[in-house]
Formats: C-alpha cells, sequence, structure tokens
C-alpha cells in the first residue's frame, strides 16, 4: 500500500525522524505499568516503538486512509484501532474505565481543545506526554511572570507537573511545517481538590487573560461587575499574569464569596 498523504485539514504532519520517535515513545515509561492510548497515529511512526512495550496499546485515528495503512501494516493492533474522533470519544469507555496514558504527535491544530479533554478527564489520565508546537509547549510551561503564562499554563499546573522535554526541528517533518515543535510530558500532580469551586476557578482564569493587559480590577468586572467593594484588595492590582495557580485559587474564593453577596449574578 503506498504512503498516506498527509492532508492540511486535519493538521497532519508525518514524523520522519525515527530517533525522535523513540525518544517520544519513551516519555511513557514514567508510568509503565498502565496502557497507553496514541492520538493520531498516522503511518505509526511513533506506534512502532510503543507497540514493542510491555503494556497495551490502543490507537485512535480519524483519517480512513491512515486506518487502513495501520491495519495493513500493524495487524497486532487490527483490535486495538480506534477510527474516531478523540475530541468526541468517550474516554472511560477505552480501557473499561482503567487509567491510561495519553500520547501522540498531536494535531497542532486541535492540541489545545486535547488538553482542555485531558483536563476533563484528569482523574483517568495520570500521565499526557507528546508533541505539540513549541509556542504551545512553552505556554503550558511557563511560569507567573511570563509572556507565555497563560489560561492553558494555570489550568493544567493546577493539576499537573509540566516538564518541557526537548525541542524538535520542522526538518524533521512531512510536510515541514511553519514552526518548531516540542516533546513536553504532564504528570499528575497530588491534588485532589483545589480547595475553590473549580467551575468559578476556570471562569475566573479564563475571564482573566482574556484581558490580560488589564488589572484585574477590570478584566474581572465580566463576573463582578463595575462596583465590588473587593476591589479595594491589594491583588485586583496584579494582572493575571502575576498570580501563581495558589493565588488564582485564593481568588476564586474572594470572588464566590463576594457573588453570594450578590445573588443576581450567576456563575456561568
Amino acid at each position: 500500500m503506498r504512503v498516506v498523504k498527509p492532508k492540511k485539514f486535519l493538521g497532519q504532519h508525518f514524523l520522519k525522524d525515527l530517533k525522535i520517535a523513540q525518544d517520544i515513545a519513551d516519555t511513557v515509561d514514567v508510568v509503565p505499568e498502565l496502557p497507553v492510548l496514541e492520538v493520531g497515529p498516522g503511518m505509526g511512526v511513533l506506534t512502532q516503538f510503543l507497540v514493542k512495550k510491555q503494556r497495551t496499546v490502543k490507537v485512535v485515528e480519524i483519517d480512513f486512509e491512515s486506518v487502513a495503512y495501520l491495519r495493513e501494516n500493524f495487524p497486532s493492533l487490527e483490535d486495538h484501532i480506534i477510527e474516531d474522533d478523540f475530541l468526541k470519544m468517550k474516554l472511560e469507555r477505552v480501557f473499561d474505565g482503567q487509567q491510561f496514558v495519553l500520547t501522540g504527535n498531536y494535531p497542532y491544530n486541535i492540541s489545545s481543545q486535547i488538553f482542555f479533554k485531558m483536563l476533563d478527564n484528569k482523574n483517568l489520565i495520570p500521565c499526557c506526554t507528546g508533541m505539540i508546537q513549541k509556542e504551545v509547549a512553552e505556554r503550558i510551561a511557563a511560569g507567573p511572570g511570563s509572556k507565555t503564562y497563560g489560561i492553558l499554563s494555570v489550568l493544567i499546573q493546577a493539576w499537573y507537573n509540566v516538564e518541557y522535554l526537548f525541542t524538535v526541528s520542522e526538518t524533521v517533518f512531512n510536510p515541514p511545517p511553519k514552526v518548531k515543535s516540542a516533546v513536553i510530558r504532564m504528570t499528575r500532580n497530588e491534588t485532589q481538590e483545589l480547595g475553590c469551586n473549580e467551575k468559578l476557578f476556570k471562569q475566573v482564569v479564563k475571564t482573566t487573560f482574556n484581558q490580560r493587559r488589564k488589572t484585574l480590577r477590570n478584566s474581572i468586572k465580566p463576573i463582578l461587575g463595575k462596583e465590588c467593594p473587593i476591589y479595594r484588595d491589594e491583588i485586583f492590582n496584579k494582572r493575571p499574569e502575576q498570580l501563581s495557580v495558589a493565588e488564582f485559587i485564593s481568588l476564586t474564593n474572594r470572588v464566590e464569596k463576594a457573588l453570594a453577596e450578590q445573588p443576581e449574578i450567576q456563575i456561568e
């Protein structure tokens, strides 16, 4: 069977460098006892190294050409190839409710959505590794005070320890992307409860970073309204990128208390 042609609308950039593929596959070894789900295997450059490990491997692929290629070239995977859209899957069904490691050479156009889905299923996914756009990887790994610190940074770091592992040149792909890539690993931290309303936490983080150049006093008005007594607190002089995860949790608790005193305002 001929090779699969990369499809731009699926954000496909097939990795050609086998050494890098091996290195990415090895990132899952930090949690050796769990099965692995690979997203977007394409022609299996990463898959070929994953299946050599002593663990169950399943792959999810939306491209019918890639699915046909995988079935022909990886017959041992026949019952473990899921032809579906990862973003629409019920992940608790993949391994019958068992935890698993998520990995892949993720399509650039949906990498953030993949990680938001990971967060929605954080109790199922104690470890997530893989390759994404370098800019997104830097954003996820960034700390407070950094220009790249943002929504993904805070929401992911609230639940995961993030490691920026290595950078990958655009020349090792077909077709070459216009940007560099990076491999990261996210491993669940010990947090079981945030200590605040998690739904409101997400809203506070997203609302304030949507106007990141403004102080919290101004950026949080869509939640608390124009006039709120707690705006006198010192924290509202800061901008969102100055706050740590712990400070966002504290801020969320303050906001929740203020909302309780303004029952006409509802949490979205």
